[in-house]
């Protein structure tokens, strides 16, 4: 497969950075080529502006989904936009490597976002969930908390982590045709022994080593 995976974490030394580490030498192993977007390294801008684009639709005005519009139709994305929008395009699978931060994603990723998934490319009219524009690709988001398990659950007290990921899985993701895999969560891994986030990294290589067999999961609407 062709898998591309997105990193958004500041410190490569982090668990964050093993686990990115641990899934392209294993993906690679495995015969898959693998793209990588490692955001704090790339120096991602995450500010969504004119410097989108090297065309101009409406000088006057900045309406960004018009202009992403007129930049599909004129190939005018700027250069590292383009360079990523088109690893998305080449894609089979997608993976984003990210800490939970106030129950959602870092800045760098949310606005990586909002300028790669850009209208015309990503999604348009017609074309989103069942219809979206990359469907037939899957996207798994494996994350890291701050919390332990148990507060993520219904009854605990920062709430159903299925819930927290919904507005990414289904209103990202699916959103633009994504099949969804079950993420890969780690919980609170800065206060585990070395030996257990050494077994996490082992269970995750393991996993991503029979990735191409594994089922869509039922994300559900809001």
């Amino acid at each position: 497969m062709n898998i591309l995976i997105v990193f958004a974490h500041p410190e490569p030394k982090s668990f964050n950075g093993a686990l990115f580490d641990t899934a392209v030498e294993t993906l690679r192993a495995a015969g898959h080529t693998v793209a990588t977007s490692d955001l704090y390294r790339l120096g991602f801008n995450p500010v969504s502006d004119r410097h989108n684009f090297n065309t101009v639709n409406d000088p006057a005005f900045l309406k960004l989904q018009l202009e992403e519009l007129h930049a599909t139709e004129t190939h005018g994305f700027a250069p590292q936009l383009e360079a990523e929008i088109a690893k998305i395009e080449a894609a089979d699978l997608m993976i984003w490597q990210f800490p939970l931060w106030w129950f959602g994603l870092p800045a760098i990723l949310k606005g990586w976002v909002d300028r790669v998934f850009a209208m015309g490319r990503a999604y348009r009219y017609g074309h989103i969930y069942d219809t979206g524009v990359f469907r037939g690709k899957r996207a798994l988001l494996s994350l890291t908390t701050g919390g332990p398990q148990e507060a993520y659950t219904a009854e605990g007290f920062n709430g159903d982590l299925d819930a927290i990921l919904r507005p990414v899985q289904r209103g990202i993701l699916e959103f633009t045709g994504f099949s969804v895999l079950a993420p890969q969560v780690h919980y609170q891994p800065v206060r585990v022994e070395p030996a257990q986030r050494e077994a996490w990294l082992a269970d995750w290589a393991a996993r991503l080593r029979g990735i191409e067999d594994e089922a869509p999961i039922l994300v559900g609407r809001y």
